[in-house]
C-alpha cells in the first residue's frame, strides 16, 4: 500500500519511467530498439545507480521491455501501441550510439540509410558502448547494431573484437591533453601524469580492465604519455625508469580498476557503496565486539573522512610512492657511482 501523500511529487524512478514510456507511445523507441541503460539514466537524469535499476525492472515488470544478451536492454513487441501511427524512424533519445542525422535500425533489421563504415567512427561507437555499459556488453555485433548492418561489415575495417578493443583504449589515452608548459620537476612532472591517468580512468572505467603489466599491448598514445610523465628523470638507465613508470601506472591502474568494479556491483546489488557499507554495519559491529581488531575498532567512522573513496585512496597511496621514490631518486645524488 501506497502510503505517500497524494499531493507529494513521485518518486524518481517512477518519473523516469513514465517518460521512456511516453518515448514509447509516441513511437521514439520503438520496438527492438534499445531503451537507456543504467549508466546512461544515471547520467541523463543525474539519479543513483540503485534508481536507474529499479527503472529498468519496473519497465520488465509492466511488459515494456526485455533484456537481449549482446544488446541490452530492447523494447517488447507489445510495448507499441496499436494506435500509433508507424511515423517516420527518428533517433532513440538516449541511445549513446545514435546521431541527429542517423538512426540504428533495431538489432537484425539493417538500414539501407546506414552511413559508411570507418575505423574510426565504429572506435568511437564501441567506446560509447563500453562508457555507457561496460567492457562486457562490448561485441562486434552489439556495435554492427549500431549501424544497422551485419557484424561482417566490421571486419573490413577491424580484424576482430580484441583489436577493436586495443584500438579503442589507445584512442582513450589520445583524448588526454598534456600540459603545456609542463612541470620541470620531477615529481610535479610524476603527480600531473598520474592525474591525467586517474581522471581518464574516471571518464572510461573499463580502461583500467583492459590494461595489463604483464601483456601489454602496443598502444602508442599511451607509450606517449608514459614517456611524458618519465621525461624529467634523467639520472637512470631506460629499464630503471621505466619500471619506476610502471610501478606508479600500476598504482593508478589497480586503483582505477575498482571504478568499473564499484558501478558492475551497484548494478546487480541495487546499493551504492555507502549503502552497501550501512547494509553490513551491524555485522561488523558484532565483529569488532570481540576486541580481536584494535585497528578497526579505533576508525570511528569508517568513511567519515572519506578513507573508503577511491579518490582518497589514489592520492594517499599516490603521495606514499612518490615519497618513496624521492629516498630512491634524490638520495642517489650522493652516490659517486651515479
Amino acid at each position: 500500500m501506497d502510503r505517500r501523500n497524494p499531493s507529494s511529487p513521485p518518486p524518481p524512478y517512477r518519473r523516469i519511467v513514465a517518460e521512456i514510456r511516453r518515448r514509447i507511445e509516441r513511437g521514439e523507441l520503438a520496438e527492438g530498439d534499445r531503451v537507456p541503460s543504467t549508466r546512461r539514466i544515471t547520467r541523463e537524469w543525474g539519479v543513483a545507480m540503485a534508481t536507474a535499476t529499479k527503472v529498468l525492472t519496473t519497465l520488465r515488470q509492466e511488459g515494456l521491455v526485455r533484456a537481449v544478451p549482446g544488446v541490452g536492454t530492447v523494447v517488447t513487441a507489445g510495448g507499441i501501441r496499436a494506435d500509433d501511427a508507424p511515423a517516420p524512424r527518428t533517433r532513440a533519445i538516449g541511445d549513446p550510439g545514435s546521431s541527429p542525422r542517423h538512426t540504428p535500425a533495431a538489432p537484425g533489421r539493417p538500414s539501407p540509410q546506414a552511413p559508411g563504415l570507418s575505423r574510426a567512427r565504429i572506435i568511437r561507437t564501441g567506446i560509447r558502448i563500453a562508457d555507457a555499459e561496460g567492457l562486457r556488453a562490448l561485441s562486434m555485433r552489439r556495435v554492427a547494431a549500431e549501424f544497422g548492418v551485419s557484424s561482417m561489415a566490421l571486419y573490413r575495417h577491424v580484424a576482430n573484437k580484441d583489436e577493436l578493443v586495443k584500438l579503442m583504449a589507445d584512442a582513450t589515452f589520445a583524448e588526454i591533453e598534456l600540459p603545456d608548459p609542463a612541470p620541470r620537476h620531477w615529481r610535479a612532472r610524476m603527480e600531473a601524469g598520474a592525474r591525467l591517468q586517474w581522471k581518464l580512468y574516471q571518464r572510461h572505467p573499463w580502461v583500467a580492465q583492459y590494461l595489463s603489466l604483464t601483456r601489454p599491448q602496443p598502444m602508442p598514445h599511451a607509450m606517449v604519455v608514459i614517456e611524458w610523465t618519465m621525461a624529467t628523470v634523467t639520472r637512470f638507465d631506460p629499464l630503471t625508469k621505466l619500471r619506476l613508470a610502471l610501478t606508479l601506472i600500476n598504482h593508478v591502474r589497480g586503483t582505477a580498476v575498482a571504478l568499473e568494479e564499484d558501478l558492475e556491483a551497484e548494478q546487480r546489488t541495487g546499493m551504492d557503496a555507502e549503502q552497501w557499507m550501512e547494509s553490513l554495519g551491524p555485522e561488523y559491529e558484532r565483529i569488532l565486539r570481540s576486541g580481536s581488531f584494535p585497528m578497526y575498532e579505533g576508525i570511528n567512522d569508517m568513511d567519515g573522512e572519506g578513507m573508503l573513496r577511491l579518490d582518497a585512496m589514489f592520492e594517499f597511496g599516490m603521495a606514499r610512492l612518490l615519497d618513496g621514490y624521492e629516498v630512491f631518486i634524490e638520495g642517489r645524488k650522493d652516490d659517486p657511482a651515479h
